[in-house]
């Protein structure tokens, strides 16, 4: 699929009454069944050659890849995986297959112009073994004239419907399967995979924000919260379809249909009709003639149909609508998403983190003047994935908002904006992060002017804007309250001091005499993280410098958090907060003490952490910030072989594992596995007392000679991510 093919097909007429784009995954090109070398001699039949009769795709929901690829609820009749993970074909050709004589590949398309630099032309080569997270094939079953495949898909790849070919070589040329809508197979995101960007490891969580297709929607006011229940419906008939067409509606190219940043990035955009013609047209105004009036809808899959089959905007919704329907957008690609209603949500026209309320002589609000507000509530949504363009530590959960409320980079949309990003005050990191802050932070300043012109600030509340933030909990219909995700408590120091963070990071703040940020010169502050093995204790030091002749006090305020490896905030497991005398010109530091009881019952897979730590020199008002990342040693197994190493004979391996922790580790389960050397075994072991130390001895027999590579794991619930590996040369009999 060279350039030069595809700038031939450019001088095409276009087709009568189509745009002609790279950015649609509905448009094909044609694909020859014999793609010729040269000229083909008169005796060439092609029959002579290998030729595929039949492709069994496997694709009923009962059947291997569905129910392994939790696609079994769509109800669509094509194939459907999910990324990272191997799915199983089966191919029937015309004779046996001699892999000495016989070549063929797999070939799957997406899109106008496939080219393979782009990822939307794909050679599978059949090899001997899979690699995680990287496109291949290998062959697990023989039998007659029929071979099943398992086929692994990049980690990567483009989210969409592939078109598969099968491609044999012959001297002459090369022959495909002619095109078969039937063998089409749609590529999803894959939160139960870890390499892909939206991993997400608690598989409750998988089942509620993945593959639960209702959900509940919090409305109302602070004083009076009503729920509604919503179907999402991301599994219906043509839903997927209807959700890849907004993809194309808004032209993202098919090359970045495999980040779900900028898949969420323009999603947030298409969801509204605004600028682009999408998905649902706003109406605020109680008027809904020629439309359906919000309140009325009770899902989003009647909304996505028409507007698949129309092309229209449908009218009408509002911000509960907008976050439902994206809601189904991102569930049905796989990327976890959550409903979130925000109670006295702020819409700050100018994002100063003010809302300005002018006051007339009675000291009712002129609402000629004032044009911010604060919503009852604000529904948006958060999608979970890994932030690989930002600092680690922001990763996880993502707020996206489809309702039009505000430009950004021109377009009507909201986000992917970092929840512990705006937590922190971080509000420098793309996207909209200022905005979100704006609207669960700001003050509410009621002002009066004056006959002379000059304005009396009145009154300022700072406790009303972003009183409650709610989703729905796992599992259940109630509520569950996720304010902390995204500020401290009210009043506390560490909200103060988030809050003059982004303010240091250009969210505009207007104090009434608008000062310009100066920052704190004569002060350095530094922390350092001691190195510990897992289930020990360890300590944060914290240091400062003054250099200044000044005696100065500083409020610090440290929060540790568990993250996955990519840099995903899991929870937060430690705060601690103290004052600060810092003598004139001298250094100063200070132990935090981290308890192993503190962080083991929530510590994840990688054993990371992520620190940060901010101070407020209180004399001057002035702000220090750092954030670190850090990880705990994690111990490892130990292999080794026994007797003999050639192939064909019985050698023994042995594993051996000794329990740091002070606790007893339950319902241990060890791996291990070497292609070629032995087939993967599974033990699994009630329990490994503290400080205590397994052993297990596995024998085999190697098949293949050569540099053979032994891989063990184990995994339980206090413990995982505990691998050892070892290199062994199988010499030949």
């Amino acid at each position: 699929m060279s350039e030069r093919t595809s700038s031939n097909q450019e001088r095409k007429p276009p087709l009568i009454g189509r745009r002609i784009s790279s950015n649609s995954n509905d448009e094909e090109n044609e694909v020859p069944e014999m793609e010729a070398f040269g000229l083909i001699p008169r005796g060439f039949n092609p029959t002579d050659y290998l030729h595929v009769l039949d492709i069994h795709m496997f694709k009923e929901p009962h059947e291997i890849n569905k129910q392994q690829h939790h696609t079994d609820k769509f109800y669509n009749p094509r194939l459907i995986v999910r990324r990272g993970q191997p799915f199983q074909i089966q191919i029937d050709f015309n004779r046996p297959y001699k892999p000495e004589t016989d070549q063929f590949w797999l070939e799957y398309l997406i899109g106008r112009y496939p080219q393979q630099n782009k990822g939307t032309y794909i050679p599978v080569i059949v090899g001997n073994v899979l690699k995680p997270g990287e496109w291949g094939a290998k062959i697990t079953h023989k039998e007659n004239n029929s071979i099943r495949l398992s086929i692994m898909s990049s980690s990567s790849c483009i989210i969409g419907k592939f078109r598969l070919y099968v491609a044999v070589w012959t001297p002459f040329g090369i022959l495909r399967t002619r095109r078969n809508s039937a063998t089409d197979t749609y590529i999803l995101f894959n939160p139960w995979c870890q390499q892909d960007a939206v991993y997400l490891d608690d598989e409750k969580e998988r089942e509620e924000y993945v593959l639960n297709d209702v959900g509940i929607v919090f409305h109302g006011d602070i004083n009076n919260i009503k729920t509604r229940s919503w179907s999402y419906g991301q599994f219906e008939e043509n839903i997927l379809d209807a959700c890849l067409f907004l993809m194309d509606k808004a032209e993202l190219e098919l090359s970045g249909r495999g980040n779900p940043i900028k898949i969420c990035r323009v999603a947030s955009a298409v969801i509204n009709s605004r600028d682009d013609n999408g998905v649902i047209a706003g109406s605020w105004d109680n008027t809904y003639t020629y439309g359906v009036a919000p309140s009325a809808w009770t899902g989003s899959v009647d909304i996505l149909l028409e507007y698949y089959s129309s092309k229209q905007p449908v009218r009408y919704g509002q911000c509960w609508v907008f976050a439902g329907v994206f809601n189904t957008f991102l569930r049905c690609l796989g990327i976890p998403a959550r409903l979130v209603t925000t109670y006295a949500s702020a819409h700050d026209n100018n994002a100063n983190l003010q809302l300005d309320y002018f006051l007339d002589d009675e000291g009712k609000v002129d609402t000629k003047l004032t044009k911010d507000s604060v919503w009852n509530y604000h529904c948006w949504n958060e999608a979970w994935m890994t932030r690989p363009d930002l600092p680690v530590g922001f990763g996880g959960w993502q707020v996206v908002d489809g309702t039009p409320q505000e430009t950004s980079d021109g377009m009507y949309r909201c986000g992917p904006a970092s929840v512990q990003a705006i937590k922190h005050g971080h509000v420098c990191f793309q996207f909209d992060a200022p905005f979100v802050y704006a609207e669960v932070n700001g003050d509410i300043i009621y002002l009066r002017r004056e006959k002379n012109g000059t304005q009396v600030i009145e009154n300022i509340d700072t406790t009303h804007v972003g009183q409650l933030i709610v989703t729905k909990e796992i599992g259940g219909d109630g509520m569950m309250e996720i304010t902390e995700d995204y500020k401290f408590r009210e009043g506390s120091e560490e909200e103060r001091l988030a809050l003059e963070t982004a303010v240091m990071y250009g969210v505009k703040k207007q104090t009434t005499q608008d000062t310009t940020y100066q920052p704190q010169k004569d002060v350095d502050m530094d922390f350092q993280v001691q190195k510990a093995v897992l289930g020990s204790d360890f300590k944060v030091t914290i240091t400062f410098r003054n250099r200044s002749h000044n005696y100065y006090t500083a409020t610090t305020f440290l929060s540790g958090n568990i993250v996955f490896y990519t840099g995903v905030t899991k929870n937060e497991f430690k705060k601690h907060s103290f004052v600060a005398k810092l003598d004139p010109s001298s250094s100063s530091a200070f132990d935090v003490a981290i308890k192993s009881s503190e962080y083991l019952s929530d510590l994840l897979d990688q054993a990371s952490f992520h620190f940060f730590v901010t101070a407020r020199i209180n004399e001057t008002g002035k702000i220090l910030a750092m954030q670190k990342a850090a990880a705990l040693e994690i111990p490892s197994l130990r292999i080794k072989t026994q007797g003999e190493k050639v192939a064909g004979k019985q050698m023994s391996v042995i594993v051996e594992f000794t329990n740091p922790l002070t606790q007893t580790l339950e319902n241990v389960t060890l791996r291990l596995e070497g292609p070629g050397v032995l087939r993967t075994v599974k033990k699994e072991f009630r329990q490994i007392p503290a400080n205590s130390t397994l052993i297990w001895e596995i024998k085999c027999t190697p098949r293949q000679p050569g540099l053979r590579k032994l891989i063990a794991s184990l995994n339980c619930d206090a413990l995982r991510h505990v691998y050892g590996e070892l290199n062994v040369q199988i010499q030949k009999p």
